[in-house]
């Protein structure tokens, strides 16, 4: 195990981590808190109590500080986030630039009133590859959801189009891809020639990071040995018979690209699970929001209300009846996260001061001396 070096200067030092990614944003509050850049240091691996680090110079293991153990999902660690060590122990999260994260799994079409937790999978990314195969794997639907989950977290997305060489016409299934959403660059990639792999390195510039999501067997990890020039993330077949891709990657970790840029790869997401209401929805579904803005009651569901412009636009053929659909599905799970989250955060109250009154209830039970 390496342990962390020692830079010669503050110059050297955030020289060595910008390379990392390390930029104003996290730069100009730790000048100002006066904080020591030997002691700051990239995930570039978490386990649950093994974290890999790397301060640009060296990769070393760490574990969480005692105190750190006991702290909320959502302050611990996680692949791409700037912490400070001490020697081989992590003790502090940097406050992150943003996160990407999703509803807890298993969360999905809860009705028991509890609040979907969110689960942190990534921080501090300058972009979101959403990769999904040109063979059984593509499904708009998904892809929707993918790019609401993107959105609602602020990040910015770009499709990923992968296998283009198992298909017949993939130019029209760009075309059909860019109609879903609009404004989104969408790339096709053949790992066979490796054509797209100039454009995605567009996005990998030096001490820029990207994170690929995307369901098992969409060809995240072929596309990160593309985009490496070498084999590093081992890879398995697509099952004939299903169509489904196994979990080849089964780890989030930060790869360093030639070129100077961090890609993550993702184990595969099997749900698609929403934490809280957004702005994500609005983004995902930018034509349903234009339209809406001319429908003649400001609070139109774009159910039955005359004048709906969303409707008509169905009845015109001008949006499919299956893309507003998944909108509407997609706003009740959001409305319904929100408002579990509003009510778990009374039901926390009143547990509280229950568990008051029954402690009191104890002590004047209690026989007196």
């Amino acid at each position: 195990m390496k342990k962390q070096t020692l830079f010669a200067n503050q110059d050297e030092r955030a020289k060595s981590l910008r390379r990392l990614g390390w930029n104003d944003h996290f730069e100009r509050p730790a000048t100002n808190e006066d904080l020591d850049l030997n002691r700051v240091a990239r995930v570039l691996s978490a386990q649950r109590d093994r974290f890999l680090v790397t301060d640009g110079r060296a990769e070393w293991l760490c574990s969480p500080s005692g105190k750190m153990r006991h702290r909320r999902q959502w302050d611990y660690p996680v692949t791409g986030d700037w912490v400070l060590v001490d020697e081989s122990v992590v003790q502090h999260v940097l406050p992150r630039k943003n996160t990407l994260c999703r509803g807890e799994a298993g969360s999905r079409g809860k009705q028991d009133g509890a609040a979907p937790r969110e689960q942190p999978i990534a921080a501090n990314l300058d972009t979101v590859f959403i990769v999904c195969g040109l063979d059984r794997d593509y499904n708009p639907r998904r892809l929707e959801r993918y790019l609401a989950l993107v959105c609602n977290c602020g990040m910015t997305p770009v499709i990923v189009l992968t296998k283009t060489d198992l298909h017949d016409w993939p130019d029209a299934v760009r075309a059909e891809t860019e109609g879903l959403a609009p404004g989104v660059p969408v790339v096709l990639t053949s790992t066979l020639d490796g054509s797209g792999a100039g454009e995605l390195h567009g996005y990998l510039e030096p001490g820029k990071t990207a994170a690929m999501i995307g369901s098992s067997g969409a060809g995240k990890s072929s596309l990160a040995n593309m985009l490496l020039g070498e084999a590093v993330q081992t890879t398995a077949a697509v099952s004939r018979s299903v169509g489904k891709g196994r979990h080849t990657t089964t780890s989030r970790e930060l790869i360093a690209l030639p070129g100077g840029g961090l890609l993550m790869d993702n184990p595969g997401i099997r749900e698609i699970a929403f934490a809280s209401d957004g702005a994500g929805l609005d983004a995902a579904f930018s034509d349903i929001r234009e339209l809406a803005e001319s429908c003649r009651f400001a609070d139109c569901s774009h159910r039955h209300e005359p004048g709906c412009a969303v409707l008509h636009a169905v009845d015109a053929g001008g949006l499919s009846q299956a893309r507003l659909d998944n909108y509407r599905k997609m706003q009740r799970e959001m409305d319904y996260a929100q408002a579990s989250s509003e009510k778990s955060a009374d039901r926390v109250e009143k547990e509280r001061w229950k568990d008051v009154a029954k402690a009191i209830k104890r002590m004047n039970k209690r026989p007196r001396r």
